[in-house]
């Protein structure tokens, strides 16, 4: 029962994150990539403070323990991976972006193999692979065309970068954060990296001036910070400590999955093969998760 709490809570993740791609893209059209970031991560970081505080309050004794890895992954994890992800997106078309992020399950699963000794079941390289496979297909539409005229840019660069970064930020929490909760962990890493992003943005300026910004970018802005970053870490976080870095990361495969239902909600048409693409990402999920797994009965 604890582990399908953990499944709703990252399938959550991945329902926040999926809409984030075109919201970013939208908000760098106003404000600078580390503006649009140092709000987003701002907004986010006073909130789950104020949540921390009512909830589980102040361990001084923790952030003692943890301080150097806490600024180490709010530098790498929150710093490093928006500001690569805002800024890559300048620079690279959606396709090439969700692909690329696609990755991370795989990234994770060898840096949690080689880092935290992680054992990769048969069951979970096969999901993995089978997740991957459609994810292709919802990202490139099962054109081999698309696949040819892919053509990788600094952006898409970039991008890797940044997943580089979310997956440090993933499987190095789990191996050095000490006594710590998924709360603490996120708020305190979260607070980090925004001071970081304000500290940069205060010397970039924006296409836009600031009055000038109208309320939809607002309102991009504002869903990352409460849905994607405060909702989405916090259970990314706990999925990392409760079920591991490989089963957790394998669930930002249905990220793409969520970006093709929106669009599809938006009026944009959805193919045969793009459906048949996410069925195979969510199989693929449940495969590696352990869903299919058969309970074995004790012998009377």
């Amino acid at each position: 029962m604890k582990q399908i709490k953990i499944y709703l809570m990252l399938a959550g993740f991945a329902v926040f994150t999926g809409p984030s791609f075109n919201l970013a893209k939208y908000a760098v059209g106003y404000f600078s990539p580390f503006a649009a970031a140092a709000w987003r991560f701002g907004f986010a970081a006073a909130a789950l403070l104020i949540i921390l505080i009512v909830t589980e309050g102040i361990d001084k004794r923790q952030i003692k323990r943890n301080a150097l890895w806490y600024i180490v992954l709010g530098v790498v994890g929150i710093f490093g991976f928006s500001t690569l992800f805002f800024v890559g997106l300048q620079y690279t078309s959606s396709v090439n972006g969700a692909l690329i992020m696609a990755l991370n399950p795989l990234l994770t699963t060898i840096l949690a193999r080689i880092i935290l000794k992680d054992r990769i079941t048969k069951k979970q390289a096969a999901g993995i692979c089978l997740a991957f496979i459609g994810v292709l297909l919802v990202v490139v539409n099962g054109s081999a065309d698309t696949i040819k005229t892919l053509s990788f840019s600094i952006g898409d660069v970039i991008i890797f970068g940044g997943n580089l970064c979310w997956t440090f930020y993933g499987v190095f929490g789990r191996r050095h954060i000490q006594d710590g909760s998924p709360l603490s962990t996120t708020t305190y890493t979260m607070i980090i990296g925004a001071v970081c992003l304000i500290a940069v943005s205060l010397f970039t300026t924006g296409p836009v001036t600031l009055p000038d910004i109208p309320v939809r970018a607002w309102g991009a802005i504002l869903f990352m910070a409460f849905f994607t970053s405060v909702l989405g870490y916090l259970w990314w976080n706990k999925g990392m400590k409760e079920i591991g870095a490989s089963k957790t990361s394998l669930f930002f495969n249905l990220v793409p999955v969520v970006t093709m239902i929106v669009s599809f909600a938006a009026g944009i048409s959805v193919s045969v093969i793009q459906i048949s693409g996410a069925v195979l990402v969510i199989l693929g999920v449940l495969t590696a998760s352990g869903v299919f797994h058969k309970q074995r009965h004790p012998q009377t």
